[in-house]
């Protein structure tokens, strides 16, 4: 059986590569006469020594210098929760000029459906019929038992984000609605109603493409604590488990102490932090009376567990340069 889309894909485009160095220099020379060249003179266990002091004292100025660019695929559910986030950077895909996900959905229906006169690049308001016609149609197929049905939500899911949690038939519903709302969008194209107006009946779950720029502390000290939590929106916090595993495959030294704000507020009472995967392996304990979500202290884990399984669904470069 054909998988769904996922719901969300990230990478990171491009960062400071000398990040972890140039953060514990920056917070060496707080407390200390030598210029920067010669603050930055040491090895890595020294880097990792700064580091973690930074994040034990909560002294975030000198994370502000490492800087991180990441291209996220997602709905515009997701993207409208990420630019609350003041601290970056954003540039997005413009409905007004562009519906690539929505004609790669069409087409893949336009296939399904066996209509081999689907323009590719439709242009002219016959072409935006075609679409309108197939989309509908398909729209009804799915009330039916047709077995084309799995498909359809297959092809629905290139244009649309879908929760993998959903039942078989709430799919088959929503994607029934997708279809309906995108055929609605087309012909009103037929009708020569301009592009920046027609969007305005498509849903919020439509994908979108958003490259965005954030600094190690905004990362570590905002986005990530209030993202990864299991009280986050299945969606971002799919997206910010995807940022970290990022994260994670460059600067370790910083953001292996990221994570959601249980981590956040036990690291900054402990003697010294510990890392989210020790967390996660029970190596280290909570000692917080309760997480800044009211999660009691013996249920932090098991919360903090989930959180990390349910973000699995993200999984999938393709589309994405992989």
């Amino acid at each position: 059986m054909q998988a769904l889309e996922p719901p969300v894909r990230v990478r990171l485009l491009r960062y400071t590569r000398d990040g972890p160095l140039l953060v514990a220099a920056a917070a060496r020379i707080t407390v200390s006469k030598k210029p920067v060249e010669r603050a930055m003179e040491m090895g890595p266990g020294e880097v990792e020594k700064w580091i973690r002091e930074l994040v034990r004292r909560g002294h975030g100025s000198p994370l502000e210098h490492a800087v991180y660019t990441f291209e996220a695929e997602c709905s515009r559910v997701c993207s409208h929760q990420l630019v609350r986030h003041r601290l970056a950077s954003y540039t997005q895909q413009s409905m007004r000029y562009t519906e690539g996900f929505l004609r790669s959905m069409a087409l893949k229906v336009c296939s399904i459906m066996g209509v081999g006169s689907c323009p590719e690049r439709p242009t002219s308001a016959n072409d935006y019929r075609v679409y309108e016609t197939v989309l509908r149609e398909a729209a009804g197929r799915l009330e039916g038992p047709d077995g084309s049905g799995w498909a359809l939500i297959v092809a629905a899911s290139r244009g649309y984000v879908f929760n993998p949690s959903w039942s078989p038939e709430t799919m088959a519903r929503v994607a029934r609605a997708y279809l309906g709302a995108t055929a609605e969008y087309y012909g009103l194209l037929a009708g020569r109603v301009p592009r920046e107006d027609a969007r305005m009946v498509i849903p919020q779950a439509v994908r979108t493409r958003i490259v965005f720029t954030m600094n190690a502390r905004e990362l570590l000290e905002s986005f990530l604590p209030l993202r990864m939590c299991s009280h986050a929106q299945w969606e971002i916090r799919m997206l910010a488990w995807g940022v970290w595993r990022e994260l994670m495959k460059v600067h370790p030294e910083i953001f292996r102490y990221a994570g959601p704000r249980c981590i956040l507020e036990e690291n900054r009472v402990r003697p010294e932090p510990c890392s989210l995967e020790q967390y996660l392996n029970g190596d280290c304990d909570f000692t917080i009376p309760r997480c800044p979500e009211m999660v009691p202290k013996p249920g932090i884990r098991s919360c903090l567990r989930y959180a990390a399984e349910s973000s699995r669904a993200s999984a999938g470069p393709r589309g994405l340069g992989g």
